[in-house]
């Protein structure tokens, strides 16, 4: 890598960091105070139509994002086409959702969901007009101006979300809310932006696009509904409460799990994709990138699933206690997330998407196998068995980086990420003890935090970890 890309992708990371822990830090905090006037069934009624909407999201993208990045040669006539697809497809879609929406509020015996579903939905449509944008900021490695963009949109849609939370809109406030951001978003984007779509459509350009993201879009399409059969399940077999728990302890645990993994997806991605014919160069930085990725989600994974009764007390009240022990589960489930997206992304960069799409039909029969076995035995044992299928997910991945990178196989990514594991899991354990010294929940928070960075930065620096080096030697030269 040579030291202009390496600045780069340094700065890069940097700024997606601020992206997305500034964005998703307001929106988490925001969240905890409307949670305070919101009851767990709002959060419960949002999240029946999760399947409904991610789903759709994910026809309307169709893979066309990530191959636009992975394409080398893209052209004006290959963004323009995408967009005008985008568009057409999400236009389609919400008519689509509107025809349905009374047979999705009778399924979950929710009338109100009706009239929900058709705002909601007014989403696609908006997001649509900024997928390109995005996608052409993400290949220049330009995070900076989606960070200034995405901080004004969340903190604008957020103040007026606390308004109407505080002024007895209940679950509209969610809707408006989400409205609101996405629609900013796409203003400021376009007034901001380099590139407009020209009036071409082409057949060609599509074509070859289509080839590589259609497999994406099977894989997609796949896991999305994998995602949110859960939320589909509880709501459907359990009540709204109980959905609102579950919906809740997800949210915390993705915070960390799922920002981290966008950050350095977003950056990595493009970047390997510059040295997908060079092996052995991407093997070596791909390693480099799981271990640091690694460095930073086991420790808070684990931290958090420690300290999460106390923080939930603190934060959200005793009316969310139900949702600590689904909040602990996912926490040792979707630790290991953001490895397997970047053993996955190997595939992508490889231009694989044959085993790209093999390997995720594989992982959902495993998925939903261990799903259908655990719903009669109640949500914690369905969580539980989400730790089953992140390991699992590991181990059939790189059955197939392995034929494309041989260097990339589940015991050397083991034999990689172990020293980290090792060191997390002993600084868990001591914050878990630490906790019972104290009885007032704020002291057991703020002592497990301190505790448990202090216990972990000092393994890191004794046994000579060389992530910690790596990073403090690139804040050293910036």
């Amino acid at each position: 890598m040579t030291s202009i890309l390496k600045s780069k992708t340094f700065s890069a990371i940097v700024w997606s960091s601020l992206d997305r822990f500034s964005v998703q830090g307001i929106q988490f905090i925001l969240s905890f105070v409307i949670a305070r006037k919101l009851s767990p069934s709002d959060y419960g009624l949002i999240a029946m139509l999760g399947i409904f909407m991610a789903l759709a999201q994910t026809f309307i993208d169709s893979g066309f994002s990530n191959a636009l990045i992975q394409k080398q040669n893209r052209t004006l006539i290959d963004f323009s086409t995408v967009f005008y697809f985008n568009i057409i497809v999400s236009v389609f879609l919400y008519a689509f959702l509107c025809l349905l929406a009374p047979a999705i509020s009778a399924f979950y015996n929710q009338p109100l969901l009706e009239s929900i579903i058709k705002w909601v939905g007014l989403n696609f449509i908006i997001h649509a007009f900024s997928t390109v944008q995005r996608a052409k900021l993400i290949i220049e490695l330009d995070f900076r101006r989606q960070a200034v963009i995405s901080i004004i949109s969340v903190v604008v849609s957020g103040a007026v979300a606390v308004y109407l939370a505080y002024n007895g809109y209940g679950v509209w406030t969610l809707v408006v809310q989400a409205l609101l951001n996405n629609l900013i978003g796409v203003v400021l984007l376009w007034i901001s932006a380099h590139w407009h779509p020209q009036w071409v459509f082409s057949v060609v350009s599509f074509k070859e696009l289509f080839g590589f993201g259609s497999k994406l879009l099977g894989g997609a399409i796949l896991h999305t509904i994998y995602v949110n059969m859960y939320t589909l399940v509880i709501g459907k077999v359990f009540s709204s409460t109980e959905l609102g728990y579950y919906n809740r302890g997800y949210t915390i645990t993705q915070y960390p799990s799922s920002n981290i993994t966008t950050i350095l997806t977003r950056v990595t991605y493009p970047i390997e994709c510059q040295m997908q014919n060079d092996d052995k160069e991407l093997q070596d930085k791909f390693y480099l990138f799981i271990r640091l990725t690694a460095f930073f989600v086991f420790p808070m994974m684990i931290g958090l699933a420690v300290v999460s009764e106390s923080l939930v007390r603190i934060i959200l009240t005793d009316k969310w206690i139900g949702c600590v022990v689904y909040l602990q589960i996912m926490c040792f489930a979707y630790m290991w997330d953001p490895i397997m997206r970047m053993i996955w992304d190997l595939l992508n960069v490889k231009h694989r998407g044959d085993y790209s799409l093999k390997s995720e039909i594989l992982k959902k029969v495993v998925a939903f196998g261990l799903l259908f076995i655990t719903i009669p035995l109640g949500i914690k044992a369905m969580c539980l068995g989400l730790i089953c299928y992140s390991l699992s997910d590991i181990v059939i991945v790189t059955q197939y980086t392995k034929r494309i990178l041989p260097q990339v196989t589940f015991g050397k990514v083991v034999k990689s990420l172990f020293p980290v594991l090792f060191i997390s899991l002993l600084m868990g354990g001591i914050v878990y003890i630490i906790q019972f010294i104290f009885i007032n929940v704020w002291l057991q928070l703020w002592f497990g935090i301190v505790v448990g960075v202090c216990v972990y930065l000092s393994c890191a620096y004794f046994f000579r970890f060389k992530e910690l080096n790596y990073i403090l030697v690139q804040f050293k030269e910036k």
